[in-house]
């Protein structure tokens, strides 16, 4: 006999125009707003090497997790999308809830403490429309990021707000914004009409096309910007099947940068590995990204700041270095 199941049709959801909401776009930044100052000489390194690879037609990746775009800094983002200097940004799955929040309503994020409570955390009706973009996604053969993109940036009615969307900039330009859910993890799965088979395939579909880019990350850049499990996780995989492969055909992928972009202390030497009696250990961006996949021939930085700090300050050192260059 099969388990037995929760009935999702007994749930009661909520519009969202009843939520209380802990932030507006008044948090997003314009690129010509006043940015906090920061003070680290690895973030002009990083520039340069972005810049470097970008010249060389490599690929420049970035693994977002949410608190990302909570941050305010989207705009910053998609202005480097525009320019040509990103290549792909991987996200995982609440990226995608606050990001289409956002463009639809301009507002975003609701309190734990006080919707766990009552039962109605993550219980409202607009939410699931992610939803609807994985079963769109199946249908159609898109790719999780995409089918979002795709559903924001053609709908300006219902997404008045969408010129801050990542999604919604990447559809446009052509850039992939991949999506990498772990199911049970997000609030949409609550949802009634969740289907775990479309997200499934929309998502691995969103994978493979990560994994085609880092095929190219030989002179590249990847950046673990605020996600601790999804983007080290995903990075490490997609790099074992592209040195795979490489290997078949005598190439390396090894020669690259990466960089960890985080708030954790990881004490004066975040390069070397550290022994399984520091908690840090434990830390995958840190022993996974700053480590053990550039040990034979790659370089690491760690830039410890609000990401509302370091990103936008890693735009403004970017342009620099992309101005000196010419």
């Amino acid at each position: 006999m099969p388990y037995p199941t929760f009935d999702r049709s007994r749930l009661n959801l909520k519009p969202l125009a009843e939520r209380e909401h802990d932030l507006t776009r008044d948090v997003i930044l314009d690129l010509t707003d006043p940015i906090p100052e920061y003070d680290n000489p690895h973030l002009a390194i990083l520039a340069e090497r972005i810049v470097e690879a970008k010249a060389r037609g490599a690929t420049v990746m970035l693994m977002l997790g949410a608190h990302v775009i909570r941050s305010g800094v989207n705009r910053f983002l998609i202005d480097l999308m525009e320019r040509g200097t990103i290549s792909l940004i991987g996200t995982n799955g609440a990226c995608t809830i606050h990001d289409m929040e956002f463009a639809m309503i301009g507002q975003t994020t609701e309190s734990v403490a006080k919707y766990i409570q009552e039962g109605q955390f993550g219980l409202w009706k607009e939410s699931g429309r992610v939803n609807d973009a994985a079963i769109y996604a199946q249908d159609n053969g898109y790719g999780l990021g995409e089918s979002i993109g795709k559903m924001i940036f053609e709908n300006p009615l219902e997404f008045p707000y969408r010129d801050a969307s990542l999604y919604a900039a990447g559809y446009r330009l052509g850039i992939p914004l991949t999506v990498h859910v772990g199911i049970g993890q997000d609030i949409v799965h609550e949802h009634p009409n969740f289907n775990g088979a479309a997200v499934g395939e929309a998502s691995y579909r969103d994978f493979l096309t990560l994994a085609h880019f880092v095929e190219n990350l030989e002179g590249g850049v990847m950046l673990n910007i605020g996600t601790a499990v999804m983007g080290p996780e995903v990075y490490l995989k997609a790099l074992s099947m592209a040195r795979n492969v490489a290997h078949q055909n005598d190439r390396v992928i090894k020669h690259f940068t990466t960089a960890v972009f985080d708030m954790v202390d990881l004490g004066e030497d975040p390069t070397s590995e550290a022994p399984k009696t520091n908690a840090i250990y434990y830390f995958r961006p840190y022993k996974t990204v700053l480590v053990r996949t550039v040990a034979d021939g790659g370089e690491s930085h760690y830039i410890r700041g609000d990401h509302r700090a370091t990103i936008t300050n890693l735009h403004r050192l970017i342009l620099a270095a992309e101005k000196k260059g010419k």
